[in-house]
């Protein structure tokens, strides 16, 4: 198993400055290569403090870059659907030849329906364009003359550059929630799959999927599952629920007021039972998170236990991105739990 950092902004600017939150990132960032985590990655998101203070995860990951020499730099995800394709294809090649060829490539449908009313896109649109942009930023990545006549972007002869240093492009990832065509899409198309561990079992069930369409379309190996998790770890394990406890909490609070549309009245048939969904992140909390193995709070054994556990239930997956700073978590904290962790969990995988 590798273990990465990943920075999903969850503050606005009353609590703390776009400034001083990114100043903290980058300083975690250069902790990277004398630890051992493995890579770095942050998300798009638009207008609310669920995510709002990372419009372009390029821009960030070009710093992050500066600040390792060994760690893979992931967008965790870019967004097609708010994206064109020309311009997007051209800012990853871009970042790829900035980072010596550590780029991964996530790509997202985007969730939050206050985002797709802002950029005045349908809902309804949401896999039609990801599927469209997903494919044309790989035909102009992987090819030096690039065609295609799409519903909501078209391009003839066009050569993007810079070129990709990576050969024939940089890895991909699909990013999902809950949907079982996201994970079976993802399998068969041989890229890899990150999501969010929602419910044990449930994702038990969603990670089988992904793996068996990736075997029967007859790619090499298993694919390559990466879960996002919350990470405090602390040689008090009291001390660390403390000091986990009320930003994760603020988190999911701000996770439910950032995608409330789908409460109030939201629907599409591209996102089915997202109100369920929902519904049911506003009723977890801090304990549930932990209970489940979705959070990883506590002293090093407890969490070399919790990882254990977790692992089984879901039959294993090949990388744990980490929130470490999430909400208002201080970067002294977060630093220290990133040492320990280093030193103490790490080895045993």
């Amino acid at each position: 198993m590798r273990f990465g950092i990943q920075f999903f902004p969850d503050v606005g600017p009353e609590v703390k400055s776009a400034q001083d939150y990114w100043r903290e990132a980058l300083h975690l960032v250069s902790l990277c290569d004398e630890l051992g985590f493995d890579n770095v990655r942050t998300v798009e998101h638009y207008f609310h403090p669920y995510g709002g203070y990372s419009p372009n995860p390029i821009v960030f990951l070009a710093a992050a870059a500066m600040r390792t020499a060994k760690a893979r730099l992931i967008t965790g995800a870019v967004l097609p659907v708010f994206n064109n394709p020309l311009k997007l294809a051209a800012e990853i090649a871009m970042l790829d030849a900035i980072s010596g060829g550590r780029l991964d490539v996530g790509f997202a449908r985007a969730f939050l329906p206050h985002e797709f009313a802002h950029f005045k896109v349908s809902l309804d649109e949401s896999r039609a364009r990801f599927d469209e942009g997903v494919e044309q930023v790989r035909l102009l990545l992987e090819n030096e003359s690039a065609s295609h006549d799409g519903e909501f972007h078209a391009f003839e002869n066009v050569t993007s550059l810079p070129r990709p240093t990576q050969q024939p492009r940089p890895p991909f990832w699909i990013a999902a929630l809950a949907t079982p065509q996201s994970f079976e899409g993802a399998g068969r198309a041989g890229h890899g799959i990150m999501a969010i561990p929602m419910a044990g079992a449930m994702m038990a069930d969603l990670i089988g999927l992904y793996r068996e369409n990736w075997r029967a379309a007859g790619h090499p190996g298993d694919g390559q599952v990466m879960l996002a998790f919350h990470m405090l770890c602390h040689a008090d394990g009291g001390r660390a629920a403390r000091i986990a406890r009320d930003p994760l909490n603020r988190y999911l609070k701000s996770l439910v007021d950032g995608a409330s549309h789908w409460l109030g009245g939201s629907n599409s048939a591209d996102y089915p039972g997202y109100d369920k969904i929902i519904a049911s992140l506003n009723a977890e909390t801090f304990d549930t998170q932990v209970e489940k193995g979705a959070a990883w709070v506590g002293e090093p054994a407890a969490i070399i236990d919790t990882i254990k556990r977790y692992e089984k239930m879901v039959g294993g997956f090949e990388i744990a991105s980490l929130q470490v700073n999430f909400n208002t978590v201080a970067v002294e904290d977060a630093e220290a739990s990133m040492r320990l962790f280093s030193e103490t969990v790490m080895p045993g995988f």
